[in-house]
């Protein structure tokens, strides 16, 4: 998923007024710093979501011969997949406030996010059409889909639609439509407010399936809902799918950047906030469905996004700043939205179920084949349109090739 204006690219800049001018100033040396470990980190999360859809049980996606293993794959994977768009909506927050651009407009700022997403969104969109969703999916939810609105309707059958992983992309262009007024907004929060801030909207996020159980009807079912813990396709979608509730995810992860940025958050470090999200994670298969799919994780992801920005700002050891990492991050947004089409084809091709180390041996040949699609699309698509089209020619410098404006990249 695209994240930006880059994970550590240009340095947090204050639009417009302030309630408190020493807000604009609160980052001295933070200010200049770029993120890394951030941009390590969503290859990371992609893969949860890979692994979370090489689990699923369902007869025609799961690869194991073994009704046991299956499941067994899928008590350890069955949240992956929602632990990763959590840490994506947050990210997306948090590094498009760290690095929004001084007297930004408006227009020039959703230019660059639809050049950034869009074509690697239609070309997935068209390869999951031609390869195997024209098959079953109708003429309107195709075209809702390419127009990523489908994540409006309340239809399990439409907001999960031809490539599965899309539906977190027209959340994010609802994000962005939105980011410039919330951006102005919340540069005029008293710094001593933000912590009130913070706590309401996490508080909103947490309570967020309460409001689907309470007020949504548990009937007819989700395809994939366990019977001992109903929960429908309006339920599912209130508390996981729909733009508008997981706008909260977001705007929590600008609050927290304000928070940083301010020097005002509380740092537990990588290490006890990835223990603590690793715990959580744990802690999702024993509460309810809709729990699990992001209440339980939302306060550790922040901790741990928080944590690995400042270690970048501090310059401390990061195991995600690493130039692998780093690589991996760069192409993840194609991953994102390639690794779903290659291992749906890959099932609608082979037949029959396999052995544990067969079902290995498959999940690797198709997740070397995500990563090669992955950087042929980055580099041949994602890179240099962004390159070419992210600002108005008439402001843009060629030097050596490469920008001299900061270059969306996410």
């Amino acid at each position: 998923m695209a994240q930006d204006e880059r994970a550590g690219g240009s340095p947090p800049a204050r639009v417009g007024g302030s309630a408190e001018k020493g807000a604009a100033t609160a980052t001295g040396h933070g200010r200049a710093s770029r993120l890394p470990s951030l941009t390590g980190l969503r290859f990371a999360a992609a893969l949860l979501v890979f692994l979370n859809h090489v689990g699923l049980p369902f007869p025609h996606s799961r690869l194991l011969e073994s009704d046991s293993a299956a499941m067994n794959l899928f008590d350890v994977t069955g949240n992956a997949g929602a632990l990763g768009v959590t840490f994506f909506f947050v990210l997306s927050g948090f590094v498009l406030t760290w690095s929004a651009r001084e007297r930004d407009s408006a227009p020039r700022f959703w230019r660059r996010r639809i050049v950034k997403i869009y074509p690697n969104y239609a070309v997935t969109w068209l390869l999951a059409m031609v390869l195997f969703a024209s098959a079953y999916t109708s003429t309107g939810t195709a075209v809702a889909n390419l127009f990523a609105v489908h994540m409006w309707s309340t239809d399990f059958a439409v907001y999960s639609s031809v490539n599965q992983p899309s539906w977190s992309l027209g959340c994010e262009i609802f994000f962005y439509a939105c980011f410039p007024l919330l951006h102005n907004l919340f540069q005029r929060i008293p710094t001593a407010h933000l912590k009130y801030w913070i706590a309401s909207v996490t508080a909103g996020a947490m309570a967020t399936p309460a409001v689907a159980y309470a007020w949504i009807t548990d009937w007819p079912l989700f395809p994939g809902a366990a019977l001992d813990a109903p929960v429908s396709s309006e339920q599912y979608w209130f508390a996981n799918f729909f733009p508008a509730t997981r706008i909260l995810d977001f705007v929590l992860g600008m609050l927290v950047a304000h928070a940083v940025i301010r020097k005002r958050w509380f740092n537990i470090g990588m290490l006890w906030s990835g223990l603590l999200l690793a715990g959580s994670y744990v802690l999702c298969s024993y509460v309810p469905f809709l729990y699990s799919q992001r209440s339980i994780t939302v306060i550790p992801m922040c901790l741990f996004i928080a944590a690995a920005a400042i270690a970048d700002i501090q310059g401390k050891r990061s195991v995600f700043r690493n130039r692998v990492m780093i690589w991996l991050g760069e192409i993840s947004f194609a991953f994102y939205l390639i690794h779903f089409i290659v291992l749906a084809y890959l099932r609608k091709e082979i037949d029959g179920f396999f052995s544990v180390p067969e079902t290995v041996g498959l999940v690797t040949f198709a997740l070397v084949v995500s990563v090669l699609a992955s950087w042929a699309m980055y580099t041949l698509l994602e890179r240099p349109i962004t390159r070419r089209f992210s600002s108005p020619r008439s402001a843009v410098t060629v030097q050596k090739g490469e920008l001299s404006t900061p270059v969306t990249k996410s």
